[in-house]
């Protein structure tokens, strides 16, 4: 009865928040994941199933053990990898591969090796590193006044009079608004959407040196370098301290369960969990844990359907996504950089560190948040060692 009462509305909608923009952005990458594999549209769908099932079991039952919004993912650099590495793989394969990853995952969860890594993460390179992967986002959503002024300033309006007036719901407003706006104005297209349950579609795995090597050890470096590290990066920079151990396992273990239907990889989110941890999801952040159960429901809901969900977030104006997205980190990205530059001793290596992953840049395949911390842990060495001296 307790764990029903920590629930309320704005943890609800930052579960569907946090769905949302997860979704939009980068269902279509996995799309065209499966598509490079030569996968039907029967087995798209059961990708998705399988997806929305391992990130709904595992945002669900960490959350309610631990008791803190845990948000898990696919690996979106993950998926992007296989667009391009996949040629002359074919689906067995690929799903034996997959199922390696999984293994591994789990394996590097389970010998603790991960979680003594990332415990000497210092909080204020942690909170820049944070800062710095959602930064794109605030300024994308007052980017999206240049196209579509009308929907993004009512979505703006309201979010200023409602932090006034009743901020608990701020974002739940917007998000009506939002929605009521782009209804207005014609700019939702539903019109494409059919319901359908997806059917999961086993494929028995076959595995080969040359997926090993271009699939399966690639796609665990990509997605514990840039998922899993500043995954537990945020969870560490909003005050949450579960263990993580178990948590990367736990990821491992479903992944290679599920894999055989479409699961590639599974990880800790990390922008899409910062909206569960922010005073938007719950006033008390002993509370938020149910933003990330909410999440849970909504990702199952999503693999239940499959694709034809993809369709219903696509009727959606990509401005108000962005929009929306923007506006509920802006408090985020603030606790953020408060704690980046709080202490003087650690305020240039967290600088460094929010430039270098706010500049998206790429490297060996891996992305800025990974870099971002690579740079900040090098700084604080550096500048550390100065100081002895």
């Amino acid at each position: 009865m307790r764990r029903i009462n920590d629930f309320s509305l704005s943890a609800v909608v930052a579960g569907f928040v946090t769905v949302l923009v997860g979704f939009t952005s980068s269902a279509v990458i996995v799309f065209q994941a499966a598509q490079a594999l030569g996968a039907s549209p029967a087995q798209i769908a059961s990708w998705m199933w399988a997806l929305g099932l391992a990130m709904g079991v595992t945002c669900i039952g960490l959350s309610l053990r631990y008791r803190v919004p845990v948000v898990t993912a696919w690996s979106t650099p993950g998926a992007a990898m296989l667009v391009t590495s996949v040629a002359g793989v074919s689906m067995p394969e690929a799903i034996g591969a997959f199922i390696l990853c999984g293994v591994l995952i789990a394996i590097a969860g389970a010998s603790g090796w991960f979680e003594r890594a990332m415990a000497r993460i210092p909080v204020a390179i942690a909170s820049a590193m944070l800062a710095g992967v959602l930064l794109r986002f605030g300024m994308a959503a007052f980017a999206s006044l240049g196209t579509q002024l009308a929907l993004v300033g009512a979505m703006l309006a309201t979010y200023l009079l409602l932090r006034r007036l009743w901020p608990r719901y701020a974002i739940v407003a917007v998000l009506l608004v939002g929605v009521a706006v782009a209804a207005a104005q014609g700019q939702l297209h539903l019109g494409d959407v059919r319901w359908q349950l997806a059917v999961p579609v086993f494929t028995m795995p076959a595995l080969s040196w040359q997926a090993v090597l271009s699939v399966a050890l690639p796609l665990f470096l990509v997605t514990m370098a840039s998922q899993n590290v500043p995954g537990v990066a945020v969870l560490k920079a909003s005050g949450y301290h579960p263990p993580i151990s178990p948590i990367i396992a736990t990821t491992g273990v479903v992944a290679t369960l599920l894999a055989p239907f479409g699961a590639f990889a599974l990880n800790l989110a990390a922008i899409t969990a910062a909206i569960c941890m922010g005073p938007e999801a719950h006033e008390d952040p002993a509370k938020r844990y149910t933003a990330a159960i909410a999440a849970g429901v909504f990702y199952l809901i999503v693999g239940l359907f499959g694709a034809t969900v993809a369709a219903l977030f696509a009727a959606f104006p990509k401005e108000l996504v962005l929009a929306l997205a923007g506006l509920a980190l802006i408090n985020t990205i603030g606790n953020g950089l408060a704690a980046a530059v709080k202490d003087d001793a650690q305020r240039e290596p967290a600088l460094i560190t929010f430039l270098v992953t706010a500049s998206g840049v790429t490297l060996f395949g891996i992305g800025s948040a990974f870099w971002g911390l690579v740079a900040g842990a090098l700084a604080f060495a550096v500048l550390g060692w100065r100081r002895v001296k």
